[in-house]
């Protein structure tokens, strides 16, 4: 349904023994590069657009879904142990977070291979993809033209700090000291059990939903916010790394290696081009990708398949 035809010039060709297909090491290694550059550039993970292309490039897409969990894994390694020890890291805050993810992420490793079996999961990631990218990027297009538009009319928006919402109301409060917030770990699980489905499904880390939640709903500041997210992604990835290799054979090493080389080498470029470029600037940027990414499912979604007739090998429409 999904594979399609990039150019990829000389045929540098590895086998994967998870996948059963040969793939272009050129290929792959200069999507992992793109892909980083593009994290490195937005400060967010890549999941949502290598997953994708990797699903574009043939990759069978249980395969693909819970390769790019561990490539998610490894790259947030380094970042948590810096957050960390510069002590911008909440760890209780997280823990928290941590209870609702590893349950999330279970129940999506479980829903995955459910679709697999029934040789629905084609379909469902498709539509997941076009209906949520395209109403993040959507809100995120519109907010960050506004804001670009602010900027050329020299119109400043203060920003009034200290307000509370709903949230803030409800039961079971807890003080978390590094955050400086006194909330209810019932949203924060709820957000966890969320972010764990939505990544253990999709193969995304979900930082981009979880960062704007916890400074937005929660009010976590943001020298805090982004290592305590780093945390909270590299534990459920890993989760979901060892429950997709051990309940659906799904994690191609090979495959996630390349990832790894060609994302930690793209992220360092990335990160440079992305301090050039102003706050709203990037979030246009971001936004944009992320309704080309929903835009190219939506339209495999209504476009004939050249081969009309599919057949199943070990759970997985190809």
């Amino acid at each position: 349904m999904f594979p399609c035809h990039f150019p990829t010039g000389p045929d540098v060709l590895v086998y994967l023994p998870i996948a059963e297909i040969p793939v272009n090491v050129l290929l792959v290694l200069g999507m992992s590069l793109a892909v980083g550059f593009v994290s490195g550039m937005f400060g967010i993970g890549g999941g949502f657009l290598m997953t994708p292309l990797l699903i574009f490039s043939g990759v069978p897409t249980a395969i693909a879904v819970a390769t790019e969990a561990s490539q998610i894994a490894a790259a947030s390694v380094t970042g948590s142990i810096a957050y960390w020890r510069r002590k911008a890291l909440d760890l209780k805050l997280a823990g928290v977070l941590l209870i609702g993810g590893i349950a999330g992420t279970g129940l999506g490793v479980v829903f995955v291979r459910v679709l697999s079996r029934l040789g629905q999961l084609d379909l469902v990631i498709a539509v997941s993809y076009v209906v949520f990218l395209g109403i993040v990027g959507g809100l995120m297009l519109v907010e960050s033209a506004r804001a670009i538009l602010r900027t050329r009319r020299g119109i400043q928006v203060k920003r009034r700090s200290g307000q509370h919402n709903w949230i803030h109301g409800l039961p079971l409060k807890m003080r978390f000291k590094r955050s400086m917030i006194y909330v209810s770990v019932i949203p924060l699980i709820g957000l966890g059990v969320f972010i764990g489905f939505v990544g253990a499904v999709l193969g995304i880390g979900g930082g981009f939903i979880l960062v704007p939640a916890l400074v937005y709903l929660f009010r976590v500041p943001t020298n805090v916010v982004v290592g305590t997210s780093l945390f909270q992604i590299l534990i459920t990835m890993l989760v979901a790394t060892v429950l997709h290799a051990g309940t659906n054979q799904a994690v191609d090493a090979v495959l996630a290696l390349m990832l790894m080389i060609g994302g930690s080498i793209g992220a360092q470029f990335g990160a440079r081009a992305g301090q050039k470029l102003r706050g709203e600037h990037l979030r246009f940027l971001l936004a944009a990708l992320l309704l080309a990414v929903g835009a190219r499912f939506a339209i495999d979604l209504i476009t004939t398949p050249e081969e009309p007739f599919s057949y199943s090998v070990r759970g997985e429409v190809v």
